[in-house]
């Protein structure tokens, strides 16, 4: 069976959302993703902001309630009955993450079994068919056959297999099964 890992942020959870809504909150500013077109929120906060930035990332509650991206948990069901499917995640560049974001796949992904979390920090090292994530440096190292999931930071790079959405990734399997 072919396996298929999966980023968790701003691929399956909506971590964007979460980090323009505290930080909107806190400094009195409209942002919306629109604004990121190619960039990262701390690219356009002024330089008195990043410590915040970093603070808010790394809350103990940051990654608790995370609203899923659209698609997402219908698309790996299905998946899951013809891959085996794993989550990767860069938990460690977070590590009060872990926590979190375990009890966040339970709740909202439980046909996916723990065993199949992968909290790293570098995703080289995962060796699977095909990886779906928002961050080109990790298609880069990867040796399967990536798929960058469009967020607006990554908007500019190319050369990539890109997918939008959940639905374009339902598509991109039954392509490759058909």
């Amino acid at each position: 069976m072919q396996r298929i890992c999966v980023d968790m942020d701003e691929v399956m959870a909506d971590t964007l959302a979460e980090y323009l809504r505290r930080y909107n909150q806190t400094f009195d500013e409209a942002v919306t993703p629109d604004d990121l077109a190619g960039k990262a929120l701390w690219e356009i906060a002024p330089l008195d902001r990043q410590e915040q930035l970093r603070e808010f990332f790394h809350a103990e509650d940051f990654f608790e309630d995370l609203a899923l991206i659209s698609g997402a948990q219908d698309v790996l069901k299905s998946l899951s009955e013809r891959f085996e499917i794993y989550i990767a995640t860069q938990a460690m560049t977070v590590p009060n993450s872990l926590g979190s974001k375990y009890r966040w796949l339970q709740r909202h992904f439980p046909f996916i079994p723990p065993t199949n979390y992968v909290f790293c920090g570098n995703k080289s090292i995962l060796r699977a068919d095909y990886l779906i994530d928002d961050l080109p440096r990790n298609l880069l190292r990867f040796e399967g056959q990536g798929l960058l999931y469009s967020a607006p930071h990554n908007l500019a790079a190319t050369g990539f297999v890109r997918v939008d959405n959940w639905q374009q990734v339902a598509d991109y399997f039954a392509v490759v099964e058909g």
